[in-house]
């Protein structure tokens, strides 16, 4: 399986509780729910394709217990997302949590070196192995070069503090643009899909002037 990382983000890098007050308060966030009053029609379309991707899902505790307080309620046969998250495999990282208390359709807990296991989920074959928000986890397996493919919603906003997707000391990475679509309605989100081609220290370059002409060094 190859490992997908999907998330809303802010202008400013913010990932953190897009979806309500509530959703992801630590550390003082208190600018939670800043995604919703952008959502106009068709800004949130990508998010039913990125599902149809998926075999299985990595969250992290924090967004695995808001994800089945919130989705286990939906119960629309026509909501692709609830039904996936509802029904189909989850893997919830954890040393805390009981396998009774991680109790959502198919899950099962993974304790110890995540780094570790995730190498070995990857290894079986399927589809993807997607991972939904789960700030800490994500970080943890972009530095660890575990992960594939990032696909984003950024939207026109500067939330100005919060949890960041790429926050200072992440390992330096490159990435080739694969997909990208301003999305319909007023909003004006943007949907990326980036995929990983190298990894570690990128190297660097300048532009030089040579003979009158702009060239790169």
């Amino acid at each position: 399986m190859e490992l997908s990382v999907h998330t809303f983000v802010s202008l400013d890098g913010v990932m953190q509780g897009p979806g309500g007050a509530q959703e992801d308060p630590s550390n003082g966030f208190t600018r939670g729910g800043w995604l919703v009053p952008h959502t106009d029609a068709g800004q949130l379309d990508p998010v039913d394709g990125w599902f149809r991707h998926a075999d299985a899902f990595l969250l992290g505790r924090t967004t695995f217990e808001m994800m089945r307080s919130y989705w286990s309620q939906v119960t629309d046969p026509d909501n692709l997302v609830a039904t996936a998250l509802n029904t189909w495999r989850k893997y919830v990282v954890s040393n805390t949590l009981s396998d009774a208390d991680a109790a959502w359709g198919d899950t099962t807990v993974l304790r110890g070196d995540v780094v570790d296991q995730v190498r070995r989920l990857k290894e079986q074959s399927g589809g993807e192995l997607q991972v939904h928000g789960s700030w800490q986890l994500a970080r943890t397996l972009h530095d660890a070069g575990l992960v594939d493919t990032y696909r984003l919603i950024q939207f026109p906003v500067v939330v100005g503090e919060g949890k960041r997707l790429f926050a200072d000391g992440a390992t330096p990475a490159t990435y080739r643009m694969t997909g990208s679509e301003v999305l319909s309605g007023g909003a004006g989100a943007v949907s990326l899909t980036l995929r990983q081609t190298g990894f570690g220290a990128t190297g660097s370059g300048e532009f030089v002037v040579r003979d009158g002409k702009e060239a790169v060094a």
